[in-house]
């Protein structure tokens, strides 16, 4: 199993120990668990030990333990984002993950440029007592409606930005945690951009887009018409065979987590419809189940 690259899905920390053992049985084989902004009074250690305990039955895996917020302010619901991100990294082995995953957090209302030095400060702090428990740092791809001038959450959504905050923390143990979606978004082309980055990505989330080409042309990509939709992989744009056969000839080691809740037709009564959908494609594109070959 540990060969195949296995595929799953997200779930919300606080929700694991009740949302799990009813959707395991679709076949999902690895969970990313994640909070917003803080994990709260959670007892990190009981719910490692519950989940580990459901793992083991239905042998999946924790792929990584997220934190959603903006640690780099300490303002208002961020206030204990950074204690969480603390937090997750030193709780991360009990859940059976070396990965604790979010966002960067960024100075909100400044360029991208301006967030660099306090994210240096912040994430260089982390990234050493990450390292110091064998611990990895993946950074989520998606902009939270920034832009390079101005945000209020994350400044890893682009590639110019991944240089600048990978030569201010040049540590082996932070990277990304990449999706197709966030960079299409931005018309970006995912594919070339995978092939350049790969070593960099240590978990790829299964979210995929579809843009409207048509509209671009005719109506740019700020007038009131969407253009672009987040989109459960198998409904989208990208060919999910490719991104796997790179992240296969680069040696990629982790897990392909469908981060649902975002599609705009397979939704509501049908959003577990989606994402089993999801999860099947995911497996066809990396070629099935693991089958041995002949002594």
């Amino acid at each position: 199993m540990d060969n195949i690259l296995r595929i799953g899905t997200l779930v919300g920390g606080n929700d694991a120990v009740k949302v799990i053992p009813q959707i395991v049985k679709h076949g999902f084989e690895s969970f990313n668990l994640t909070f917003w902004q803080s994990s709260g009074n959670t007892d990190l250690g009981e719910l490692s030990r519950k989940v580990r305990e459901l793992a083991d039955e239905h042998d999946f895996v924790i792929s990584a333990i997220s934190v959603f917020g903006n640690p780099l302010t300490g303002e208002g619901d961020n206030a204990d984002t950074l204690a969480t991100w603390e937090r997750l990294i030193d709780h991360a082995h009990l859940f059976g993950t070396n990965l604790v995953s979010g966002f960067t957090g960024r100075l909100p209302g400044r360029p991208i440029d301006e967030s660099i030095h306090r994210f240096k400060e912040i994430f260089g702090e982390l990234a050493k007592r990450a390292a110091d428990k064998g611990i990895r740092i993946a950074f989520e791809n998606c902009d939270m409606g920034g832009t390079w001038e101005t945000g209020d959450w994350n400044i890893a959504h682009n590639p110019a930005a991944w240089d600048l905050m990978f030569n201010a923390v040049p540590e082996d143990n932070i990277g990304l945690e990449w999706e197709p979606c966030h960079q299409m978004v931005s018309l970006i082309d995912p594919i070339p951009q995978l092939r350049k980055w790969v070593s960099k990505v240590f978990h790829v989330h299964g979210k995929d887009a579809t843009i409207a080409w048509d509209i671009v042309k005719e109506h740019g990509i700020h007038g009131k018409q969407p253009f672009v939709w987040h989109r459960t992989p198998g409904f989208g744009d990208t060919n999910w065979t490719d991104i796997i056969s790179i992240l296969r000839q680069h040696g990629y080691q982790g897990t392909i987590d469908i981060e649902g809740w975002h599609d705009p037709v397979y939704r509501g009564e049908l959003e577990m419809m989606g994402q089993v959908h999801a999860l099947n494609y995911l497996k066809r594109c990396r070629g099935g189940d693991f089958v041995p070959n002949p002594v």
